[in-house]
């Protein structure tokens, strides 16, 4: 066998781009999806030349080798048992459950099986998040000390056609986005051991403002929308951490890291390209682009770019071939359940302690992501046919 026939589950927003990402990997054939609305799998299974299935259809296929959960966060727990317990692989997006126990018995499940469980983000396999830690592990910045985080703007409720979830339980900037931000600083430092948190809701109530059915729906907010953090790593680093839908404006970059020897600014963990920027001893930055890396070129236009120019690497489904490289060939599995629920606690940690005023230990063991290497990068992607579009 050299390819796994890939399943999907949850035809929303985010399909778009794993749909037409996945036939540009190796190792993936994609076969079918399913939607709890008909209608909108019957639409994507049409757009892309695949069956469209109900969610009991697709988990009884014997073809179908594994299953992509793009529910919503609520679902995810669901969806990935009923998958592995039909001996399916899983790849499921971020969080990997919304109850940390949820997580830990999804991980547990699939060790037991015998089955590879992923989750995402896989963002920092790109190649923005490689460059940025070949410059950590060669020793640029050498001892890594501390470092900050920001994730800070007014939310999701202008873009999204349908945002009320990410105002609820479950959702908020930290379930939603914070993900991206620890996957990349545990690729980047290793485990983290300790937190601690304070958190507000600055809005009470948000109205939709994207041209949707739900425009001028009113939302009321049951999560905290701005947190912020003090991550202690195994390795005695110290990162500042604040994740907010409450900024209007601001001038943070998105991570910067803070060595013995020097400081690092890594890209945005939410695409996979990008440059990373490095000053040694208080010099001058210097920016190191990523652009030509495999994984890094850009393949993605932006709604509303001009249309024969992408603007983005935007390589969405590259931990699920890296899941799939896993089972085909015993590589290393990064974008692993393993990582997802140590991210899963993190966040869960985060938000307790703001609640409670108290620090929280970390308990979920984990080694740093195995590196992806250029040429193994290389192998994973073999292109899209044409130019992509936005999604």
């Amino acid at each position: 066998m050299n390819s796994l026939n890939v399943g999907i589950i949850g035809c929303g927003n985010i399909s778009g781009i794993y749909l037409q990402n996945i036939p540009a990997y190796r190792g993936l054939t994609l076969r079918a999806c399913a939607d709890m609305r008909p209608e909108v799998a019957q639409a994507q299974a049409s757009r892309h030349g695949i069956e469209a299935l109900t969610v009991d259809q697709l988990l009884a296929r014997d073809d179908i080798d594994i299953v992509v959960n793009l529910t919503v966060p609520a679902a995810h727990f669901g969806v990935s048992l009923a998958a592995l317990s039909a001996g399916k692989h899983v790849f499921s997006e971020k969080p990997l459950a919304v109850d940390f126990e949820q997580g830990r018995r999804l991980v547990d499940e699939a060790e037991a099986r015998g089955l590879h469980l992923g989750c995402a983000p896989d963002t920092f396999l790109g190649a923005g998040g490689r460059l940025a830690r070949k410059l950590v592990d060669d020793g640029t910045i050498g001892r890594i000390l501390s470092g900050s985080a920001f994730l800070m703007s007014h939310g999701m409720e202008h873009w999204h056609p349908d945002p009320e979830f990410f105002f609820k339980p479950g959702g908020g900037p930290i379930l939603d986005m914070a993900p991206y931000y620890l996957s990349t600083l545990v690729n980047l430092i290793g485990p983290v051991q300790r937190v601690f948190a304070m958190s507000s809701i600055g809005y009470p109530e948000r109205i939709v403002t994207a041209e949707s059915p739900r425009k001028g729906h009113s939302i009321t907010v049951e999560t905290p929308t701005h947190v912020t953090a003090l991550l202690e790593f195994a390795s005695g680093a110290q990162v500042t951490f604040c994740m907010s839908w409450d900024v209007w404006k601001h001038s943070h970059p998105a991570i910067e890291i803070y060595g013995s020897e020097g400081s690092l600014r890594v890209p945005d963990p939410n695409f996979f390209g990008g440059h990373v920027e490095v000053t040694e001893r208080g010099g001058d930055w210097r920016a190191v682009d990523s652009g030509e890396m495999p994984l890094g070129v850009p393949n993605w236009r932006s709604p509303n770019w001009a249309p024969e120019v992408p603007n983005k690497a935007n390589y969405r489904a590259l931990g699920l071939a890296d899941l799939a490289s896993a089972v085909l060939n015993g590589t290393p599995h990064r974008s692993s359940g393993r990582l997802g629920l140590h991210v899963l606690e993190v966040m869960h940690s985060i938000l307790e302690g703001a609640a409670t005023g108290q620090p929280r230990a970390i308990t979920t063991a984990l080694d740093r992501p195995a590196t992806l290497e250029d040429a193994d990068a290389s192998i994973l992607w073999k292109g899209l046919p044409q130019t992509a579009s936005a999604a």
